[in-house]
Formats: structure tokens, C-alpha cells, sequence
């Protein structure tokens, strides 16, 4: 009779309690019991159990706690009530608001805020040598201004999961003191700065590569949506690829690029980026700007919405307004509404085209819509034209012969500052012309030559 192996065993879920904040001047795109909900979905996604959870609205946040005393004193009890041992608040708290929230709840609760939970589970998913760096910098960054009461040595907080620092986002557990804390502060500076350098070199050899694509005139398309909206399975079903997927928040941080054969036997190359989320920690957007760089420089924007979501609308808006923290909002947008065969009645996803623009309703694990969508792609890309007027330097000539390879010249004047041209770009050319548009009301020194086409 053989023996059973043991197996081994999971350290156990920490109990977990959700704190909701409604600000009356500080608007979201998400209820406050939306978000708590999405919030829950992080905690589980970091491997944490929640058991209860609880929200106040307040008019601005109180000085010492944040929120007021009296609800400290009740999350106190329920925290008491539930043996729970981490308390998440659904926001970012300063350090000193951490601070006094974690001397009210005792030594046994952790506090933590949004951004700890999604930077640990940014560290989680990191499995590229890049992601791994861009998430290091993001904690490192949030976990600075944090050292003066809870700190875990740094010789114990690479990485990000609970099972490996001894808690969630790193934080949570006393210093050694004063003395080792500016020891600490000064290695944690000089780990930003050396994680800065080499995220630099990072970036400049995406730079390179994207150069080298756009070189090849094949026009590039990236994939944006909010978390878990389907984006990897698009990419996966256009491309014919078998990028990773997974049910779950957060499951692609790496971009991937993948080749795109469109209907008019044109190319195009699709890249699946980052998942957006409505309160995305700014240290996160700032890591990651090699990463969302692929966005930025990108002809065109595919965004993968979740149609049967029931905040799809305010997921979209999200989206949108994140667009444009990045600077990305001047680029051509498709939205493609995803996972219709999870809809009872996939018609009605038709019915709600109106309320975004440009769109088409998919189903990426199907294959429905996804000849309308290449349609769309390609019409935007080779077909739709834009009228511009630009003022390109002439040591912008290779800018200068896209347009006359790839436009519609109407009018054209040369002076000794550059040349300046009116005409019609297709669609996928407009990003890089983006530096040079509207300079119509700029002389052109000297004129030397001009022609009306």
C-alpha cells in the first residue's frame, strides 16, 4: 500500500473588511456600493477574504482619521465582530491618516488603502523582467512617505503578495526605529532612483522598436479597456494568438503585439495593453509610461468594453477620462462592445450603439462582429480622411513625404522655417502629425513657393 503524499498547504485567506468613502466634492464615475463591489473583486483577486464591509458619505475628510469618530469606533466593533485582520479603505490614505486609523484599531488590524491592494496585485501578475520593475518603482514611490511607523525591512519587501512580504502592499508591520528608518529611507531613494535608470533604458528601447514599425508604414492599433473587459481574448481571436487569459482582474500587464491581416489584404499590428480601473494609482500611471506609451503612439484605439456589465456606461467614462491623463484622447477610437453571448437577448446590445460612438457590438470568445469591427478598422486606417493644415520643419522630412505619399495635398507653402501643408490624412497617420497640427496662423518666412493643388 503506497503512502499519501502530503501536499502543501495554503496559508489561510486573512479576513478582510471594506470601508467605502463617498466625498461630496470629489465625484466618480461609480456608485459608492459599485465600487465597493469592485473592491471586493480586488481583495479576492490579491487573495484576500472579505466579511463585511461598510461606507460613509462625508463632506471632506477629517484631519486625524479621515473618516469621523463615530465610524471609527463602529468599524472598530464590526472589525471586532468578524475577526477581521486587514481593514481596506476605498481610497488613498495619507500616512498620517493610516497611521491613526491603524493606533484606533489595535496592533492586530492592518490598514491599508486602495492603491496598496492594486499595486499588490500589480506585483503579483508582474512576471516580465519590465513589469517587475514598473511595479517595484510604483511600490517603492507609495511605500516612501510610509516609513515612519510601519515598515517591513527591505530585505524583506521585494515582491508583492502577502505570502511574501508578511502583508498585503508591504506595509503593516512596526520598524525598527528612528535610527534604521533614514537608513531605510535613503536605500528605498536610491532603489527609485536606480529603478528610474533602468526603466529609462526600457523606454527608449520601446521607442526604437515602435520607430522601426512605423518605418515599415504597417499601421499599429492598441487595445484599451477597463480590467477584465476582454481585451486578450480580442486579441487572441483576431490574431489567430494565444495570449494569456484569465477570468480575473488585472490578468495582462505585459503588452503584447500581435500581426492583424485586415479585409482589404492590408496589415496591421495589435497590441493588448494594461487594464484601466477608475482610481488608478498615479504611481502606477507613472511606472508604467514606457507601457502606456504603446497607447499614446499608437494610429489607433480599439476600446473593449463589457457589455454586460451593469456600470458599463461609467467603466466607459472611466476609461475616457483615462485616456486623457495620459494625453492619449487625440487618437481615433473604435469601441467595441464585448461578450454579447453572455446577453440573454444580444440585440439589445444593439440597441445601446447610440450611447457610444463609433461602435460595434462583438463577442470576442465567438467570433460575432468581429468582420464589422476589421471593417471599421480598416475604413478608419486606409479610408477615413481628416482635413489638417500642418507646419512641418524640414528636418521633419520623412513626415513631410508620409503626407505626400499617404495624403490629399490641397495646398502647400515653402519658407525658410519648414513648409507648411493643407490637406486630408488618413486616420492613422494623425498621431504623428499630432505635434505639428493647426500651425496654419504661423507666417511662413519668406515664401519662396506656393501652390494650390
Amino acid at each position: 500500500m503506497s503512502k499519501r503524499i502530503p501536499q502543501p498547504t495554503r496559508p489561510p485567506r486573512e479576513r478582510t473588511f471594506l470601508v467605502g468613502i463617498e466625498l461630496q466634492h470629489q465625484p466618480t464615475f461609480l456608485s459608492v456600493q459599485d465600487s465597493l463591489e469592485e473592491l471586493a473583486l480586488l481583495a479576492d483577486t490579491a487573495g484576500l477574504d472579505v466579511v463585511g464591509q461598510t461606507s460613509q458619505k462625508l463632506v471632506q475628510p477629517n484631519p486625524q482619521t479621515f473618516i469621523g469618530s463615530g465610524k471609527v469606533e463602529e468599524i472598530k466593533a464590526l472589525v471586532e465582530e468578524t475577526l477581521s485582520e486587514v481593514v481596506i479603505f476605498d481610497t488613498e490614505l495619507s500616512p498620517r491618516h493610516q497611521r491613526e486609523l491603524e493606533d484606533k484599531f489595535g496592533d492586530k488590524v492592518r490598514v491599508l488603502d486602495r492603491t496598496a491592494l492594486i499595486l499588490d496585485i500589480f506585483a503579483q501578475h508582474a512576471n516580465t523582467s519590465e513589469g517587475i520593475l514598473q511595479v517595484q518603482l510604483a511600490q517603492m514611490e507609495y511605500r516612501l512617505p510610509r516609513l515612519t511607523r510601519a515598515w517591513t525591512h527591505l530585505a524583506r519587501q521585494t515582491g508583492g503578495a502577502a505570502g511574501r512580504t508578511g502583508s498585503v502592499g508591504g506595509v503593516g508591520l512596526r520598524g525598527p526605529g528612528e535610527t534604521q528608518l533614514e537608513v531605510d529611507r535613503r536605500e528605498i531613494r536610491r532603489r527609485i532612483t536606480s529603478l528610474k535608470a533602468e526603466l529609462e533604458k526600457v523606454r527608449a528601447h520601446r521607442s526604437r522598436h515602435r520607430t522601426q514599425r512605423k518605418l515599415s508604414r504597417i499601421p499599429t492599433i492598441a487595445l484599451v479597456g477597463y480590467t477584465n473587459a476582454g481585451k486578450s481574448t480580442l486579441l487572441n481571436a483576431l490574431a489567430k494568438s494565444d495570449v494569456y487569459v484569465a477570468d480575473q482582474l488585472f490578468a495582462t500587464l505585459d503588452p503584447t503585439t500581435r500581426r492583424v491581416n485586415l479585409p482589404g489584404h492590408h496589415a496591421a499590428l495589435i497590441t493588448d495593453t494594461v487594464g484601466f480601473i477608475q482610481k488608478l494609482p498615479t504611481q502606477l500611471i507613472a511606472a508604467f509610461r514606457a507601457t502606456l506609451e504603446e497607447i499614446t503612439e499608437a494610429d489607433l484605439l480599439i476600446h473593449v468594453v463589457d457589455i454586460t456589465h451593469p456600470s458599463a456606461l461609467s467603466q466607459w467614462r472611466s476609461v475616457q477620462q483615462t485616456l486623457e491623463e495620459i494625453e492619449a484622447q487625440h487618437i481615433p477610437v473604435l469601441t467595441a462592445l464585448n461578450k454579447m453571448d453572455r446577453l440573454r437577448d444580444p440585440e439589445g446590445a444593439r440597441q445601446v450603439l447610440k450611447d457610444y460612438p463609433d461602435s460595434v457590438a462583438i463577442s470576442a470568445k465567438t467570433g460575432t462582429g468581429l468582420d464589422e469591427l476589421l471593417a471599421m478598422v480598416e475604413e478608419h486606417l486606409y479610408e477615413h480622411y481628416t482635413p489638417v493644415t500642418v507646419r512641418l520643419p524640414y528636418q521633419q522630412g520623412q513626415l513631410i513625404s508620409l503626407f505626400h505619399e499617404y495624403g490629399q495635398i490641397t495646398r502647400i507653402e515653402h519658407g525658410r522655417g519648414g513648409v507648411l501643408i493643407q490637406g486630408n490624412l488618413p486616420g492613422r497617420l494623425l498621431a504623428q502629425f499630432q505635434a505639428y497640427l493647426g500651425k496654419e496662423k504661423e507666417p511662413v518666412e519668406e515664401t519662396e513657393e506656393s501652390e494650390a493643388l
